[in-house]
């Protein structure tokens, strides 16, 4: 098949489950290229904003083409924003056909907006999409409002799914989180994102004799990770039992207002803020580490877990982990906010109560969601939207 890839966002604003996915569609196979355009926010990115390239141009990014762009967003211009980013893809679109021709299906990633844009080019070019869903329901809060709403979004985007040919899901629970939007009147399926099973490979770690027990975290500096949460746990760890530490990292943790949040804990030597890592930075620390941690308020699918657990060390999260992409063999869960319960479950981790098999964790991860199983799974939904078009 000819795949084009379609993201609502990519580099330098994340993105790289679309990339992961088109090398996984294109080891299985096929050929596979992605169309991006980003929209820039001066506010979250002055320097990006005023140096990424103003023209269209090709790259290769790790054996992939990608047709590129970079649109300048308006402040506070929501619609008008939209109305442009989807009219460059589309405008684009048409370019990429006098390239390379005519793809036989459409892989939007995020139905805002690449889901709605693969429903304009469908209708103009009779190509069947299909959409895979990131975006959690605390995203949808923060943009529409909590529900009901009447957003002049939803109409939009409850089109674009019910159009598409399949909805893809990173964890089963999304349909019914996000039907207080957009119903459930699509076909949709269930498929993990893809975890790099080699490059996050099983490592044995230290012996814990003569050093601290090392918790990571791994999350972008945002309200919806929990962090508040996560440093009141620690100090409550920190105060019957001296021998731990918590590294942190991910964009924005480096950032004054960040440590400010912690500055004030009785044990605020033992937390180090590492700000945000590349991916061998993140894989280097997750094998420095022996267990992750992570208070999420809200998750998708919390793709990090996976790939801690596909090193071989044990996760403790909370009850917004969906349970479709839980594995019991190396993970526990605590209310969300329950800051007591957090520090009570890392305790008996260091502690020794809690038993767990990296091994079999890190091998159940590649039967889940290495990119072979995850590039076949997603080429089988794909080639089914082009035989019933």
């Amino acid at each position: 098949m000819h795949i084009l890839e379609i993201p609502s966002f990519f580099t330098p604003y994340g993105g790289e489950f679309c990339l992961e996915q088109a090398q996984a569609l294109k080891a299985v196979g096929h050929e596979v290229r992605i169309l991006s355009n980003v929209q820039l926010g001066f506010s979250i990115g002055g320097k990006d904003y005023l140096v990424l390239p103003s023209c269209r141009y090709e790259h290769e990014r790790d054996g992939i083409t990608v047709y590129q762009s970079f649109q300048r967003g308006v402040p506070k211009a929501v619609r008008w924003n939209m109305k442009r980013w989807v009219a460059i893809v589309c405008d684009m679109f048409d370019d990429y056909v006098a390239r390379y021709g005519k793809p036989d299906v459409l892989h939007a990633h995020c139905t805002k907006w690449a889901g709605y844009a693969a429903m304009k080019i469908s209708g103009k070019y009779g190509i069947p999409y299909v959409i895979t869903e990131h975006l959690p329901y605390e995203i949808y809060v923060q943009e529409f409002g909590p529900p009901p709403c009447d957003g002049w979004q939803i109409p939009l985007l409850k089109e674009a799914l019910r159009r598409a040919a399949t909805v893809i899901t990173v964890s089963e629970e999304l349909v019914d989180r996000l039907s207080v939007y957009f119903g459930t009147d699509y076909h949709s399926v269930f498929i993990s994102n893809t975890v790099d099973v080699d490059f996050y490979s099983y490592r044995d770690r230290r012996p814990l004799d003569g050093r601290p027990f090392c918790f990571c975290c791994l999350g972008i500096y945002d309200d919806r990770k929990g962090y508040d949460v996560l440093f009141e746990a620690f100090d409550q760890l920190g105060a019957r039992c001296s021998e731990v530490e918590l590294y942190v990292a991910g964009r924005g943790t480096d950032s004054q207002r960040f440590r400010h949040l912690f500055q004030s804990l009785r044990c605020s030597d033992k937390v180090h803020a590492l700000g945000e890592l590349d991916k061998t930075g993140v894989r280097d620390l997750l094998y420095q580490s022996d267990a992750l941690v992570l208070a999420t308020r809200g998750e998708t699918q919390g793709l990090v877990l996976l790939e801690a657990l596909s090193t071989g060390i044990p996760v403790i999260s909370t009850e917004a982990i969906p349970p479709s992409v839980r594995l019991n063999e190396a993970s526990w869960f605590v209310d969300v906010d329950d800051a007591a319960g957090l520090a009570d479950m890392m305790g008996r981790l260091v502690a020794g109560g809690l038993s767990y098999d990296g091994v079999k964790a890190s091998r159940m991860v590649c039967e889940m969601a290495s990119p072979r199983v995850i590039g076949e799974k997603v080429a089988k939904v794909l080639s089914d939207a082009c035989r019933h078009q």
